[in-house]
């Protein structure tokens, strides 16, 4: 600490003494103890002398001989700061946090603009269970921090995306100065930014281990946790976030997004209510209240906040979209006016406002659609696409030699010579396929049966084969068929066991079953027989014109990249196609396939052919899904509230004068459905 104004004494040491013997304290304390004692024998009570033997007597490992000193120096100068720094940290030290605290206390009086003294007081309340006065330590720490001139220069290179500039600035701060929280945090933010999530989430946790009032990192950290899935522990420091004493809506926001990633809906929505409640001008809240009422079948309130939003807001694409794609709502003239006069509003060379450009442009397809006019629709649609595909990256032909891998990988032979291994459990069930294919419809279904629970599309399968394809990538393995042979009984066990344990969050019933309706997953249906060997699968099929065309006519949330371009979405239909029927030539029988059409036209059938599959009784409750009031998040929550309907089957044929790509890209429709005959 800097600052110190001590008294004077008639026999004043010279300045050279006191600097050698400072100077020595590290390398040699028994000597700089020595020296010291020898001033104050000359020079009695001398105090910065008295100052230095106590330092010494630190060093030497004999705090409870310095500690009373302290006191007594701290007593006469109770206005030098590194006097009352040292006796802080002595005492801390020893345990004897009420002595502390005062000398902590006056230090940060005396130096509110350096933040270790905040840091050390927070310490000390909180052994002394503060709690609350502890937090608003670490945050008067945070805010001194602010103003660190090395902790800017070091967010500089950060945000000029100088990045290694900036880890060595901090890297080399903490070497010299030891971890201090602002320093650590930002130091998990360039790594972060530099795309290195496990070092970002390690310095992030530490950042709040080191001043769990940090708001800003234990933010920062839920969101990381949020990206990398983990669930539970987010939820656990998003529930400590909401009790700061910092009074504002955003820790409760990002309480509300877990809930919702959690499927705590009821919760989330109390949440957003309180919030609007206490200041309703936040558009960007009543378009997150909208989707929350969505997912929970409140129709009607949905419809209410997202005009809510739009009200407030009118160039707000997303929430103009979500509106839209109510698919039990219509929007009116007065509506296509108002989304093509905010469209109009909108410069199209601000990059910020591009997501609700291409969102009003799907919008309006939707609107337009439903007025029975397919031009304009098709135009706003193909717009809305063509403008959200230059901003998601998708490589057609490196994702078709993938599949094609992994249509090689799984053969039959391969299958067999792995032998048993994996995670015995039944549990779960497999509900995979290309969005718009009927997999909600198939969902709500089972999830009415009385043995079957209803989650979420959960990414922990695709997690786990993301981070095995992650070992072929950084050259464990030389591909991906390698990295599959070598997985051995007891791997394929821990990861099985994993994907269960993972899940477990989701889960809110005692049900024995549960559904997995993650789309994606056909692509590793493969590794969930050697990972999940007893789970089952369902493969959920729709007419490639009808499913290709209205997957490209819907704006998804994330993760759905091929779906922007006709081509595209073609080949990726089918590259599906190909390694379910690779699948089924491997392991016959082992996938159910369901033909939506079919279980729009025969549903009772259908429906007992699918229970049959699963090994689980028919249940009138499963031809009555309709009543169903589980959360549904998908684009079809409203359709599965209602019977089964036929008019959206062949939908797609209003569309056939501007679909020539798309029926180019497929090729011969009998090749690929119902069931797929491959060259």
């Amino acid at each position: 600490m800097t600052g110190q104004s001590f008294q004077t004494t008639p026999t004043v040491p010279s300045p050279q003494a006191l600097a050698r013997i400072a100077a020595s304290l590290d390398a040699n304390p028994r000597r700089a103890h020595e020296e010291a004692e020898a001033l104050l024998a000359r020079s009695p009570g001398f105090p910065p002398a008295e100052l230095l033997a106590c330092q010494a007597l630190v060093r030497l490992e004999k705090p409870r001989e310095a500690l009373p000193r302290l006191e007594a120096l701290a007593m006469r100068e109770a206005r030098v700061p590194a006097v009352l720094w040292e006796l802080a940290q002595v005492a801390m030290s020893c345990g004897a946090t009420a002595k502390a605290l005062p000398a902590l206390e006056a230090l940060t009086r005396l130096q509110p603009a350096i933040a270790g003294g905040w840091f050390l007081l927070a310490r000390a309340l909180r052994a002394s269970r503060r709690e609350m006065d502890a937090w608003r330590a670490d945050l008067s720490g945070v805010h001194a921090s602010a103003r660190d001139p090395e902790l800017v220069k070091a967010a500089m290179a950060m945000n000029a995306q100088r990045f290694e500039d900036g880890i060595a600035l901090l890297e080399a701060r903490i070497a010299q100065r030891g971890e201090d929280a602002p320093a650590v945090r930002l130091l998990g933010e360039t790594h972060w930014r530099r795309g290195d999530m496990t070092a970002a989430l390690d310095r992030a946790m530490r950042a709040v281990e080191l001043a769990p009032g940090f708001d800003l990192a234990r933010d920062f950290l839920i969101r990381l946790l949020l990206q990398n899935n983990r669930l539970a522990e987010a939820l656990e420091h998003a529930e400590v976030l909401v009790r700061s004493p910092v009074d504002t809506p955003a820790h409760a926001l990002i309480l509300a997004s877990v809930l919702v990633r959690i499927g705590d809906h009821a919760r989330a929505e109390e949440l957003y209510r309180e919030i609007l409640g206490a200041r309703p001008q936040q558009p960007q809240v009543w378009q997150n209240l909208g989707h929350v009422l969505k997912t929970t079948g409140q129709q009607a309130e949905a419809i209410c906040a997202y005009r809510e939003a739009v009200a407030q807001k009118p160039t707000m694409g997303e929430a103009w979209w979500s509106l839209a794609n109510l698919k039990t709502a219509r929007l009116g003239p007065a509506d296509i006016a108002a989304m093509e006069a905010a469209l109009a509003s909108i410069d199209p060379a601000a990059p910020e406002l591009r997501e609700d450009t291409f969102h009003l442009h799907f919008a309006l397809g939707k609107a337009y659609e439903d007025a029975g006019e397919p031009a304009p629709s098709f135009a706003h649609y193909d717009k809305g696409n063509r403008l959200r595909r230059t901003l998601v990256p998708h490589d057609p032909e490196a994702f078709s030699a993938e599949v094609a891998a992994t249509a090689q990988t799984f053969n039959a032979a391969m299958l067999a010579q792995m032998g048993p291994g994996g995670c015995e459990a039944p549990d779960p069930i497999f509900i995979v396929g290309l969005p718009r294919s009927g997999s909600t419809l198939i969902e709500q279904i089972l999830a009415s049966h009385s043995r079957i629970e209803g989650t979420l599309e959960l990414p922990e399968m695709m997690i786990i084969a993301s981070r095995l394809q992650s070992r072929v990538d950084e050259g464990e393995f030389p591909d991906f068929a390698a990295m599959i042979a070598a997985l051995t009984p007891q791997d394929r066990l821990r990861l099985g066991e994993e994907y269960i344990e993972k899940t477990r969050v989701h889960r809110k019933t005692s049900k024995p079953l549960f559904l997995d309706k993650m789309p994606n997953n056909w692509q590793h249906v493969g590794l969930i027989r050697l990972l999940l060997p007893n789970a089952r699968i369902i493969d959920a099929r729709r007419h490639p014109m009808a499913c290709c065309f209205s997957g490209w006519k819907q704006h998804f949330a994330r993760g759905q990249t091929f779906s922007y371009d006709l081509a595209d979405i073609a080949r990726y239909y089918r590259d599906y196609v190909a390694l379910m029927a690779a699948y089924d030539a491997a392991a016959p029988g082992a996938v159910h396939r369901v033909i939506y059409e079919d279980m729009v036209h025969s549903t009772q059938a259908q429906i007992r052919a699918l229970l049959d599959y699963l090994g689980v009784p028919f249940e009138q409750a499963c031809l009555d899904f309709h009543t169903n009031a589980r959360a549904v998040r998908t684009a079809s929550s409203e359709q599965v509230r209602q019977p089964i309907f036929t008019s959206g089957v062949d939908a797609w044929e209003r569309y056939t004068p501007w679909l020539g790509p798309l029926e180019h890209a497929l090729g011969p429709i009998d090749r690929l459905y119902p069931a797929p005959r491959m060259p």
